[in-house]
């Protein structure tokens, strides 16, 4: 699932370039600058995934997804946006954090 896979690169449990071929544009950027921070990180346990859900908004060349994930004793907000590309690959054009910019 790609929830999962972001959330690895975002933890620090996996370096940001095992998200190549797996993003576009800005969003590859975004991960650029975010996961050196490692901002979903736990002190405590592993960070888990709790939920994730997704819709397709009006046609279905893209998807827009929302994660909730336990990081020790907080419960972190994830959200992202998959787009099928011409090879019809899905792949992530943003990525949103709660509380970051």
């Amino acid at each position: 699932m790609f929830a999962e896979r972001l959330l690895a690169v975002l933890s620090g449990e996996r370096p940001v370039h095992w998200m190549l071929g797996f993003t576009i544009g800005e969003a590859y950027e975004q991960l650029v600058r975010l996961a050196p921070r490692t901002p979903l990180r736990s002190t405590g346990p592993r960070p888990v995934l709790r939920r994730c859900t997704a819709r397709q908004p009006g046609h279905r060349e893209a998807i827009e997804a929302c994660a909730t994930i336990a990081t020790g004793d907080r419960v972190r907000a994830m959200a992202f946006r998959l787009e099928r590309g011409r090879d019809l690959r899905w792949r992530c054009a943003a990525i949103e954090l709660d509380g970051l910019p």
